[in-house]
Formats: C-alpha cells, sequence, structure tokens
C-alpha cells in the first residue's frame, strides 16, 4: 500500500516536507515514525486524513498522514 507523509515545522529539517512510503497493508503510525527516526514522544499531533489519530492507528492504502512535533520551550 502506498502511504503519504506530510511533515511540518522542525519535522521538515533534513527531511523532505512531502514523502511517499510502501508499506503492507495495516501497518501501526509507529512504524512509519520509527523509519522518520521520531519518537512518539516528539509527535504533538498525528492527523490521518485529517482527522486525530494516535501511534497505534493502522494505516491503509492511499492514506495521508500529517505529523507535527510536540511545542517545546526552552528556558535559559
Amino acid at each position: 500500500m502506498k502511504v503519504q507523509v506530510k511533515l511540518f515545522a522542525t519535522f521538515r529539517n533534513g527531511r523532505q516536507e512531502l514523502q511517499e512510503f510502501e508499506y503492507p497493508q495495516d501497518i501501526p503510525i509507529s512504524t512509519v515514525l520509527k523509519d522518520l527516526s521520531l519518537s512518539s514522544s516528539d509527535i504533538g499531533m498525528a492527523l490521518v486524513n485529517g482527522i486525530h489519530a494516535t501511534t497505534d492507528n493502522k494505516l491503509h492504502d492511499h492514506d495521508v498522514l500529517a505529523l507535527v512535533p510536540e511545542y517545546r520551550t526552552s528556558h535559559n
């Protein structure tokens, strides 16, 4: 199956904004995160076809996964 992944904000650093991956049917979002070297704690919001999702949600052919990083402030 083909899945499009859209990355936002700092997730775009060193990566393409839009990527397409081939996976077996019904893989969890967590598998995509591993392939992108991202941790679930890095994720502020995940959307599948515009609907909020968790890292356990399964992906299907032609899904669009959008990943937004967790907002973190730095205090000096």
